[in-house]
């Protein structure tokens, strides 16, 4: 059985438990970095995500990485089974693991993501369970408009632990916004900073237009090498798409009736 020793990220860039909020920024703003462990004596500390990173303003920057950190609710190991660990995950409603030498000394030696592992399914040519989207897709989609703050938008996710939500116009799908979206624009910390909310852009000025869709006849497995190949977690799902001739994978206008996750999808290859 294949371990997460063989699909793991080996000596992952990581911070130490001292760093300075500015310098976590930095790394998360420079290298599209999802989550970054936190180590002391290349022992796990914690974990940061861009989530973490929303909530710490330029006035905060005294702050250190163990004042940021979160403790991770799954941990692996190399020679753990990689189904064992994508069940782990997708229960805990978690996106990565640290992988540590063993739980004894908590030696940091990797990390493990939900992509790494949908990967490794989709290259080994494994089935999904589920054929199309039709079968793995939620209905119920959170979504803002163009024309929102988006420190409301900012707000919202927080509230419901989304790392983007669709964009829509007059009722019609036009883009996507994410937490890399608003932590690269700046915007959030300048306005939190200057106490003036109502300074704050909207959505249509950072949002990325016009977005990946995918439809309920879609193949699961197609929908895995594009989530894969953009580097993308969430995928809209629509009808009735108007798709762009150079880029037949994105939809300058369309109808959202869902919404399909990178957990959605490696639930189906986990069976």
């Amino acid at each position: 059985m294949p371990t997460v020793g063989n699909v793991m990220t080996h000596d992952p860039v990581t911070v130490s438990s001292e760093a300075h909020a500015t310098h976590v920024r930095s790394l998360f703003r420079n290298e599209g970095f999802r989550s970054i462990p936190v180590i002391s004596n290349n022992r796990l500390e914690g974990v940061i995500t861009r989530g973490d990173m929303l909530s710490i303003s330029s006035t905060k920057s005294n702050i250190d990485a163990r004042g940021i950190m979160e403790h991770p609710q799954v941990i692996a190991t190399p020679h753990m089974g990689i189904k064992d660990l994508a069940r782990n995950l997708l229960v805990a409603g978690q996106v990565y693991a640290p992988v540590v030498e063993s739980i004894e000394n908590m030696k940091l030696v990797g990390i493990v993501t939900v992509a790494d592992l949908l990967g490794y399914f989709v290259s080994k040519g494994i089935k999904p369970v589920k054929e199309t989207i039709m079968d793995v897709y939620t209905p119920e989609v959170v979504t803002c408009d163009q024309h929102e703050l988006i420190s409301r938008v900012w707000n919202r996710m927080d509230d419901n632990g989304f790392s983007g939500l669709p964009v829509l116009k007059k009722n019609k799908l036009v883009g996507i916004i994410t937490r890399k979206d608003i932590i690269d624009s700046g915007n959030i910390r300048i306005n939190r900073e200057s106490g003036d909310m109502r300074r704050s852009a909207t959505v249509e000025k950072i949002m990325k237009t016009p977005p990946l869709v995918v439809t309920p006849l879609t193949p699961t497995s197609k929908t895995a090498q594009i989530m894969l190949e953009f580097n993308v977690g969430r995928l809209p799902v629509v009808e009735n798409p108007i798709y762009i001739k150079k880029e037949p994978q994105r939809a300058k206008e369309s109808d959202l009736i869902g919404i399909v996750s990178r957990e959605d999808i490696l639930w189906s290859y986990t069976g």
